[in-house]
């Protein structure tokens, strides 16, 4: 069963949408269960997420986490982003069942594909950034959390 705030993130989503000229836009999927999620992110002078937007295909959990993953970064640093974690995005949402942990997988690598995109349009290199999986396997899971 979904908690309250899953239901809460799924029956109204905070930052639908895209971000027109975004600084950074990640796009991840998972082919086994068919969940695309794409994340936009604004990023001022200061390496501040000004505004994040994004867009699922997918279930609830996923836009339910979609939605979580960007209230958890907005108005956060690169850095303070890029160590939001599946477990946070969970953790924020008062839990997910079992089949649907991979949703905050998908959450957490679309924040690391946008900062990835971001870091690669201007040149630099984030610390901690590995570059990220377009596709996230239901093998990888088990060893995430």
């Amino acid at each position: 069963m979904y908690s309250e705030k899953v239901m809460d993130h799924f029956k109204n989503p905070r930052n639908m949408g895209e971000i027109e000229n975004a600084s950074g836009v990640g796009t991840v999927g998972n082919a086994k269960c068919g969940d695309i999620m794409r994340m936009f992110l604004d990023i001022d002078d200061n390496g501040i997420i000004q505004d994040v937007k994004f867009k699922t295909f997918g279930c609830g959990a996923a836009v339910a986490t979609s939605s979580m993953a960007t209230e958890l970064v907005k108005g956060k640093t690169i850095q303070e982003a890029l160590e939001v974690t599946n477990k946070a995005v969970m953790e924020a949402l008062d839990g997910l069942p079992p089949v649907k942990v991979h949703c905050s997988l998908l959450a957490e690598e679309a924040i690391h594909a946008a900062l990835w995109d971001y870091a690669e349009k201007n040149g630099i290199k984030i610390d901690g950034l590995e570059k990220p999986k377009s596709d996230i396997s239901e093998e990888e899971e088990d060893e995430e959390y």
